[in-house]
C-alpha cells in the first residue's frame, strides 16, 4: 500500500492562522501594536521572510493594518474569526477527502475491477465538469511547461486564466490553499477551479505551443 500523502499549509499561512487565533483569544487585541517582524519570527520559530508573508496575509484580509509611524496594528477581531472559520471548513473537507483516499487504497486490494471503476469515475467527473465549473480540474507541470519556478502572484495567474489555484501536489505532499506566494515547479500537479474557459486557458498559459 502506498504511503499516505501528507496534507499541510505553507508555514507562513500556519503562522498567519496562529496570529489570528491569538487575536480571537484576546491575546492580541484590536489596536494593539504587533511586535517587529523579527520578533514575530522568533516567537513562531520561523524566518523573518516567513513572518513578513504571514503579516501580509492578515493585512490583505484587513485583520491587521499598517500605519506609518506606528507599525502593524490589530484591526479586526471579527475578520480574524471569519478567517479561522473558513480555514476550519477547508480542513474538515480535506480530512474527509483523506479518509476517502484511504478507503480507496484499501479497496484496491479487494476489487479486481478497480481500474474499471476509476475509469467510470473519471468519465463521470469529465461530464460533471462541463456543467459545474466549481469542480476542481488538474494540470501536471512537466519540465516543458513555461513559467516554472515563479510564484502564483508574479504570474498574475487568475488575471491570465480566470483559474483559482486551490491546491498543489508537490513531491507526494498536497499543499492546500497555497496562496499568492506559492512557487510552481516542474513535476507539480496544480488543482484549480474556474469558469468553462479556465482549463483551456491554463493549458495555453503553461503550454502555449
Amino acid at each position: 500500500m502506498s504511503e499516505k500523502k501528507k496534507i499541510r499549509l505553507p508555514r507562513y499561512q500556519q503562522v498567519a492562522i496562529e496570529i489570528a487565533e491569538r487575536i480571537v483569544d484576546n491575546r492580541y487585541q484590536v489596536g494593539d501594536k504587533i511586535h517587529a517582524r523579527s520578533t514575530l519570527a522568533t516567537t513562531f520559530g520561523v524566518s523573518p521572510e516567513t513572518a513578513r508573508k504571514a503579516v501580509n496575509i492578515l493585512v490583505d484580509l484587513n485583520i491587521m493594518e499598517v500605519k506609518h509611524g506606528s507599525g502593524v496594528l490589530v484591526a479586526s477581531k471579527s475578520k480574524a474569526i471569519n478567517y479561522l472559520e473558513q480555514y476550519r471548513d477547508v480542513q474538515s473537507i480535506e480530512e474527509t477527502k483523506t479518509d476517502l483516499y484511504a478507503s480507496l487504497e484499501r479497496q484496491k486490494q479487494e476489487l479486481s475491477d478497480f481500474t474499471s471503476i476509476v475509469d467510470q469515475l473519471v468519465s463521470q467527473t469529465i461530464k460533471l465538469n462541463k456543467v459545474n465549473p466549481m469542480l476542481p480540474s488538474e494540470l501536471v507541470l512537466t519540465k516543458e511547461a513555461e513559467h516554472l519556478n515563479t510564484s502564483i502572484s508574479d504570474l498574475n495567474l487568475w488575471q491570465e486564466t480566470s483559474a483559482t489555484v486551490i491546491a498543489i501536489l508537490h513531491k507526494e505532499e498536497l499543499v492546500l490553499s497555497p496562496g499568492p506566494y506559492a512557487v510552481l515547479n516542474s513535476g507539480d500537479t496544480v488543482y484549480f477551479v474556474g469558469n468553462e474557459f479556465a482549463t483551456q486557458r491554463m493549458n495555453n498559459f503553461f503550454y502555449p505551443n
